[in-house]
């Protein structure tokens, strides 16, 4: 065969040799200092007994209010191959004497035998959607050997749960962090020991027990924390508290990247135009790099989301260029700005699923985003924005600007706390003899579908649904899209 002719060979990594299996039942029990009884290998890890597949180690957890303990049966049911267990159980197991620290155990046991390049997300706004951005650009770098935390496994029990999935195979893991109040990320950035850490934005989400934006950025700043030597900060450049973030970020003696819009971003945005298919074509500069590509995903918010994202794929040394495709690419998340169609009467309507989460931040944004997709009426159903305290009535009014700056013609508002904008619209209808945004308020999910329904949607219209997830909107997209067929 002449040269020309022969197959491309890719260089085979030592990790390639490593055995497929996850966890075997020696391993596991070295990791979490238990008591093997059988002998067997699994493949995953999970502790909803729902979400069990063949093969899976299940975890029984115990919580305040539930025992992981009473679906073994129903775990095993669905394929798992073994349990860990605080007890002994007639299937195949590892007997610990706390089923939560050592699910930690396991976490750190999965951390340290990797030789992966690590990479922890955090922010007030994006984390889910960056985390998706950068997984995908390294698992093109990688060629499958990226690992990732999954749906929005973000907390004292999710992070773990993700760590411990971890194969040994992996070259790229990225994992996000959430938080409710200070100290939680100090704990979760320990376990993930990240060599690059990402914080998105800082905005007002859970300034109820944080106090104020300052508040906001320090609890963020603890992932700085578990940044290994000659890790990398990366920023954003653009929000008022960048200077607080940059010194945590330099106090730590880490190397740091700012993102964003900013003369003094190191990664800076140069130019954003319409791509005419909803997206942005974007070029960036950093250092003496010209970046040029597309972000799929509408609304300016994502281009900063991206900018975000190049920077991490950069400190973690990945290939920018999968980086601009896996933007390109990447479609919206469900709960997280999915775009779906919904069958009504003359055609169809644009639903934008953002029913997931919402602070004031992401409620402009969306909300402006809205204001640039075309439609024969624009229609939102808002539901209440959680953990604001004493902020939410101030925070929830000053919606009516966004809202008539995107064009809205009619909302639904869902929630108490969403009251205080009700009382603003009812004030904007008055002062324009009526002619201001139409608008119902509704106690629930529930209320909201039949508002809609009197409302009538058309062919032709776009509805935005969001929400703090806790109110429970994605009932309503998936009411009106389960009769797309």
């Amino acid at each position: 065969m002449s040269a020309a002719l022969a197959p491309l060979r890719w260089p085979r990594p030592q990790s390639d040799t490593a055995r497929l299996a996850l966890w075997t039942s020696a391993e596991i029990a070295a990791a979490t200092g238990g008591t093997a009884y059988g002998e067997f290998q699994v493949s995953g890890v999970e502790m909803d007994s729902r979400d069990v597949r063949g093969g899976d180690l299940f975890v029984a957890l115990k919580g305040e209010a539930m025992d992981g303990h009473r679906f073994l049966d129903a775990a095993f049911a669905n394929g798992a191959a073994a349990a860990l267990v605080d007890r002994e159980v007639d299937y195949p197991h590892v007997r610990v004497a706390d089923t939560g620290k050592a699910l930690e155990a396991l976490a750190g046991a999965a951390r340290d035998r990797a030789a992966a390049k690590i990479v922890g997300v955090t922010g007030s706004v994006g984390k889910t959607g960056v985390k998706e951005a950068i997984f995908t650009a390294l698992e093109r770098t990688s060629r499958g050997a990226a690992h990732r935390s999954v749906r929005s496994y973000n907390n004292h029990v999710g992070v773990p749960l993700s760590l411990s999935r971890m194969p040994p195979r992996t070259r790229y893991g990225v994992f996000e962090m959430g938080m409710n109040h200070a100290g939680e990320i100090s704990g979760l950035t320990a376990q993930v020991r990240p060599h690059v850490a990402v914080i998105t934005t800082i905005a007002p989400a859970h300034i109820e027990n944080l106090g104020s934006m300052e508040g906001i950025a320090a609890a963020k700043s603890e992932i700085f924390e578990g940044l290994q030597k000659g890790g990398t900060a990366v920023i954003p450049a653009d929000v008022e508290q960048f200077e607080q973030l940059r010194a945590a970020a330099k106090a730590k003696g880490v190397k740091i990247i700012a993102f964003g819009r900013s003369a003094h971003a190191d990664l800076r945005l140069l130019d954003a135009v319409p791509d005419g298919s909803g997206g942005s074509l974007v070029t960036a500069a950093m250092n003496d790099m010209r970046l040029c590509f597309t972000v799929a995903e509408p609304g300016e918010h994502w281009i900063d989301n991206a900018l975000c994202v190049m920077a991490a794929v950069y400190a973690a040394g990945g290939d920018l260029g999968s980086a601009g495709l896996a933007l390109a690419e990447m479609g919206g998340l469900k709960g997280r700005g999915a775009r779906v169609r919904a069958k009504v009467p003359g055609g169809h309507a644009l639903l934008i699923d953002e029913s997931y989460n919402a602070n004031p931040a992401s409620m402009r944004a969306t909300l402006a985003q809205l204001g640039q997709t075309p439609a024969t009426r624009r229609v939102v159903v808002l539901g209440s924005m959680k953990e604001l305290g004493d902020f939410a009535p101030a925070f929830h009014a000053q919606l009516l600007e966004p809202i008539v700056e995107a064009g809205v013609d009619h909302a639904v508002l869902v929630g108490d706390e969403m009251l205080s904008l009700a009382r603003e619209m009812g004030k904007d209808a008055a002062n324009t003899l009526g002619k201001g945004v139409t608008f119902a308020h509704c106690d629930n999910a529930g209320e909201a579908i039949a508002a809609l329904q009197e409302f009538g949607l058309a062919g032709g219209d776009a509805v935005l649904v969001k929400g703090s997830n806790s109110v429970g909107l994605a009932r309503v997209v998936d009411h009106f899209t389960a009769r797309e067929g």
